[in-house]
C-alpha cells in the first residue's frame, strides 16, 4: 500500500501533509486522512570503503524477520541520478515497506542534512543514523583494491578522504547527531555484531 495515493480519490500526495498522531496523510484534493504505519528510519551510513555493503549481507540474515535490509545503490539508476529525487525515492520506499510492519534499515552514504529536509520525512517517527568509518590510510587501500569497474580514481579517492574526514568532525554536531563506528581494526563479524545491538538498542528507545 503506497501511503502517497489517495484511497478515496486517488490522488497522489506531492508532497505529503502528515499529520502525526494518529498518523496520517492528508489528502490535498479531497481532504480524506489516510492511516499508515509510522516507524523510526534506520541509517547505516559513512563514506564509501567502511564497509557498509559487506556489512549489509551479514545484516540481512541476522536481522531477518524482524528488520528488511536495504542497499540503497540498487535504485541509482538512470532517471534517478539526481542526488534529492533519489533520496526522496528511497524514503517514500522505506515508507511503504513499513506498511507491513517492518522497520527499515536503509544502508547507504548519507547524511541527516540530506534527509531531515526532505517531505518525505514527515512519514517517518525520526530516522536514527550510524556512520561507519576509518582511517584515511586503511580507507584508501580499501578503496583501491576495488575492481576497475567501479572506478575509483586517485581524485576520487582523495575526495571521499575528505568526506570521511568531515564525517568524523561533524557526526556529532549534526541535527540529530550521528553515531560513529570505527571500523579500521574490526573485522566484518565484529562491525556487524555492533550494527546490531545498536539497531536493537535503539529500537527499544
Amino acid at each position: 500500500m503506497n501511503p502517497l495515493i489517495c484511497a478515496r480519490c486517488g490522488a497522489r500526495a506531492d508532497p505529503p501533509h502528515v499529520i502525526a498522531e494518529p498518523p496520517a496523510v492528508v489528502c490535498a484534493v479531497c481532504g480524506h486522512q489516510q492511516p499508515f504505519v509510522r516507524l523510526p528510519l534506520w541509517s547505516l551510513t559513512g563514506p564509501s570503503g567502511c564497509g557498509k555493503s559487506t556489512v549489509a549481507r551479514l545484516l540481512v540474515e541476522r536481522l531477518s524477520g524482524h528488520f528488511v535490509v536495504l542497499e540503497q545503490d540498487v535504485l541509482w539508476q538512470a532517471g534517478l541520478c539526481d542526488p534529492v529525487r533519489f533520496r526522496s525515492a528511497w524514503l517514500a520506499m522505506a515508507a511503504m515497506i513499513q506498511q507491513n510492519g517492518r522497520p527499515v534499515l536503509l544502508c547507504g552514504t548519507v547524511v541527516p542534512p540530506e534527509f531531515e529536509p526532505l517531505p518525505e520525512r514527515a512519514l517517518f517517527k525520526e530516522i536514527r543514523y550510524l556512520a561507519l568509518t576509518c582511517d584515511p590510510d586503511i580507507l584508501a587501500a580499501r578503496l583501491r583494491a576495488r575492481p576497475a569497474w567501479r572506478e575509483w580514481s586517485e581524485p576520487r579517492i582523495a575526495e571521499m578522504l575528505e568526506y570521511n574526514d568531515w564525517v568524523r568532525a561533524e557526526a556529532v554536531s549534526m541535527e540529530p547527531p550521528m553515531r560513529l563506528l570505527d571500523t579500521t581494526r574490526e573485522t566484518v563479524e565484529s562491525t556487524a555484531d555492533q550494527v546490531c545491538a545498536w539497531v536493537l538498542e535503539s529500537e527499544k528507545i
